[in-house]
């Protein structure tokens, strides 16, 4: 990317040219040619701005490499309402929600990550841009001046290595004999109607003999893992939560809201007949037809009061690479674009959570073995004219030398619990499997 640095130097300009005494909020965009495709994600791994995001779209509409903070938000509402009061049309924060949007925010997690960054690099359909955001409540031009600082330090990108890791060890939270009694204690508290349906999670902690270069990580697994939502956040040099979801939470374009119900898996194959089966029993199976139908159902009465009009399209089947997923899609009209609201609505949604949502959150509360944190939440951005959530599935925490893979499975009455084992052993193998593996 030589070109950057050349403009940089036309951003410089550019900056002297809104710099004022005063307070406001700038965006400046250059348009520029990428020579590769996989050069946002190299070259964001490269920068020592922190934090970052990266983003590309699950039909890979959009991609972006962000880095540097000038406003950070800790919830969706305060940032909506920055979005609305400074009313810069394609301004856009980015970042992570958590799962459990209403439990109490703790000082390692609170319910958003989410920020405004300073340098942006953008692909969509309208091309390349480098952007840089500016925003002061005070004087813009001390802000420009910081902005000068983090251009000062960008550099260019790098090939991303490949993933060259060996696992030592491997902890499952629950293990095998744990996942049993869980899934006991929900079946009979879905027997004793507490809830319909509760979605189980595992989280498998993998010592590695070094440390993981997330952006290799998520680079092998873009390679690999189509038609997925990939995502990343470094927070420093030592932690970044990650991952490459198949499930979209919502996306909105002007008042037009678009969400779906992911609900009810079989296990894939690389054989397309096989598979084609398979899909085809997915489609037929009143167990997850009844689990899929749950999720659309709870979607739908979740937007009534926030809509003017909903449309339930049929189902399909969504193909990926270990597994595939009965998907319903449904649009609504929005009463009025609150992408706060929308967020308040739909997460977590019963495909992560279960039915009722409250009563099933709180089992998650008090029986599952961890804190699900960023997992199962939500990963995009918001801006005014447009914003796009991911659920935060198929995901992983890196930290250093180890890295915590996540993975669950939707618990409804008549569930086997070696059936939801291989489950999410299968979820789990997405990015698992990228790894070199010494068992």
């Amino acid at each position: 990317m030589k070109q950057i640095s050349e403009l940089v130097k036309q951003l410089h300009q550019r900056l002297q040219d809104v710099a004022r005494p005063g307070p406001g909020r700038e965006r400046i965009s250059i348009p520029l040619t990428l020579q590769q495709r996989s050069s946002l994600l190299s070259w964001l791994a490269a920068q020592s701005i922190f934090p970052q995001f990266y983003w590309r779209q699950r039909d890979d509409l959009e991609e972006a490499a962000v880095c540097g903070e000038v406003v950070r938000f800790s919830d969706a509402e305060s940032a909506h309402q920055f979005l609305v009061s400074n009313n810069v049309a394609d301004m856009r924060i980015w970042g992570l929600n958590t799962f459990d949007q209403v439990e109490i925010p703790s000082a390692d997690t609170p319910k958003s990550a989410l920020f405004l960054p300073r340098i942006e690099l953008l692909r969509d359909g309208g091309g390349e841009h480098l952007v840089v955001n500016l925003y002061s409540e005070t004087s813009l031009a001390e802000d420009v001046c910081l902005a000068r600082q983090s251009l000062a330090q960008l550099t260019p990108g790098k090939p991303l290595a490949a993933v060259n890791v060996k696992v030592n060890a491997v902890k499952h939270q629950p293990d095998k004999q744990g996942w049993c009694s869980l899934l006991g204690l929900a079946l009979d508290a879905i027997l004793n109607k507490q809830f319909e349906k509760v979605v189980l999670a595992r989280r498998s902690t993998l010592s590695l003999d070094e440390p993981l270069n997330p952006a290799a990580f998520l680079n092998a697994s873009e390679k690999v893992n189509h038609h997925c939502f990939h995502f990343m956040m470094r927070m420093d040099d030592s932690r970044a939560f990650l991952g490459s979801s198949p499930e979209c939470l919502f996306l909105r374009i002007g008042n037009q809201l678009k969400t779906e119900a992911l609900a009810g898996t079989v296990s894939g194959s690389p054989d397309n007949q096989k598979a084609k089966e398979l899909g085809d029993w997915l489609m037929q199976d009143k167990k997850n037809q009844h689990e899929n139908l749950l999720v659309v159902d709870d979607i739908c009465q979740r937007l009534q009061g926030g809509t003017l009009a909903i449309d339930v399209l049929p189902a399909e089947i969504v193909r990926l690479r270990k597994v595939q997923h009965l998907r319903r899609s449904i649009h609504a009209e929005l009463a009025t674009a609150d992408d706060a609201d929308s967020l308040q609505r739909l997460q977590p949604t019963a495909a992560v959570a279960g039915l009722p949502r409250e009563p099933a959150r709180q089992f998650i509360l008090h029986e599952e073995p961890f804190t699900r944190g960023w997992y199962a939440g939500s990963a995009g951005y918001l801006s005014l004219n447009q914003t796009e959530f991911a659920v935060s599935l198929r995901s992983a925490l890196v930290e250093g030398n180890n890295i915590h893979l996540y993975a669950g499975a939707g618990i409804v009455a008549g569930s086997d619990p070696e059936q939801e084992w291989l489950e999410i052993e299968n979820k789990a193998a997405g990015l698992r499997t990228l790894l070199e593996l010494d068992e």
